[in-house]
């Protein structure tokens, strides 16, 4: 119960903090759930408004980390009072992601740059397209351009792995999951950029929703007394979160299924032949989930298993920045 209100609390007091900046009329608080919306934020595990919190405290680390004091180099040599343009440009295909982040990161930077969208987040692109224009301040363009570029370069890159993926499992009932492997302090982008390449988000973090895996079950006392303790605990503080419980072997999964109320079922690291047991033992019980070194030459092969997710750290750890370039025109 305390967990839930402090939430309550946290997202009382973001409204406040922007109720008092803004002194919003009933029309004004309005926009800014449509404003949320036109945005499409992904994160279902926990709310819209948590979420953009999320993405404001990145913003705000990421322009305060890259231009400090002050952006000298243009301040050296651009008038304050000049204006300019630019051009979002491709120089590599695959599918493009960031495009509505950059548009919050130039609305932080300086409310009155103005974005002229060609190409939306989620769309195939190719070399020499062009994503959008920005134009406004010649200053403020210059003090975005990092932050714009490292977000939408590596979030094009996660949008375009998991596209992938997400194309080798056509013609199976089975969705890709993203992990908590993620870049510290990026997070948020990450797994946005994972919906914007059509795969699914697991949790957004250690307290949306619970997972029991090995060392927990370890140090609890074995799978079964972990579970107990999690369902207990649940009740007594009132917290409504869903149980995934990790499975080493098929042993495990048969005492999993012994207790009530598991959501999901974990098969760690299992081979394709006890994966197909696996799915026949827990059958409509509860769901289940692949994970454990499942690459592009074996995601077909365990969807085939008939397991309902399978979940990557791939997606997020081991991408290469897709290459993007903001220039002057």
């Amino acid at each position: 119960m305390i967990f839930q209100l402090q939430f309550f609390f946290n997202e009382i007091d973001l409204f406040a903090s922007f109720f008092q900046r803004t002194k919003p009329t009933n029309f004004q608080l309005h926009k800014i759930y449509l404003t949320l919306a036109s945005y499409k934020f992904p994160i279902k595990m926990i709310s819209d408004i948590q979420f953009k919190n999320e993405l404001d405290i990145l913003i705000q680390n990421a322009i305060r980390e890259d231009v400090g004091p002050g952006d000298y180099s243009s301040l050296a040599c651009i008038p304050v009072s000049a204006s300019g343009k630019a051009k979002l440009l491709v120089k590599e295909d695959g599918i493009i992601a960031g495009v509505a982040f950059a548009k919050m990161v130039f609305e932080y930077v300086d409310p009155n740059l103005q974005i002229e969208t060609f190409i939306q987040d989620g769309t195939p692109v190719k070399k020499g397209d062009i994503v959008f224009h920005v134009s406004g301040s010649s200053q403020s363009i210059l003090k975005s351009e990092r932050v714009v570029l490292n977000s939408m370069q590596r979030m094009s890159a996660i949008a375009t792995k998991t596209k992938e993926y997400v194309r080798l499992l056509e013609g199976t009932t089975t969705k890709i999951l993203d992990t908590r492997k993620t870049t510290p302090g990026f997070r948020a982008c990450e797994k946005w950029a994972v919906k914007i390449g059509g795969g699914e988000n697991h949790r957004f973090a250690l307290y949306d929703m619970i997972m029991l895996k090995d060392n927990h079950n370890d140090f609890a006392g074995g799978i079964t007394l972990a579970i107990a303790k999690t369902k207990a605990y649940l009740k007594e503080n009132n917290l409504d979160l869903k149980i995934i419980v990790e499975a080493r072997n098929l042993h495990e999964i048969e005492e999993i299924l012994k207790s009530e109320g598991v959501f999901r079922i974990l098969i760690d690291n299992f081979n394709f032949e006890d994966t197909k047991k696996a799915v026949a033992l827990i059958g409509t019980k509860c769901l289940t989930e692949s994970s454990g070194n499942i690459n592009e030459n074996t995601i077909r092969n365990y969807a085939e298993c008939g397991v309902n997710y399978i979940s990557s750290g791939a997606l997020t750890h081991s991408v290469y920045n897709m290459d993007l370039s903001l220039k002057a025109l």
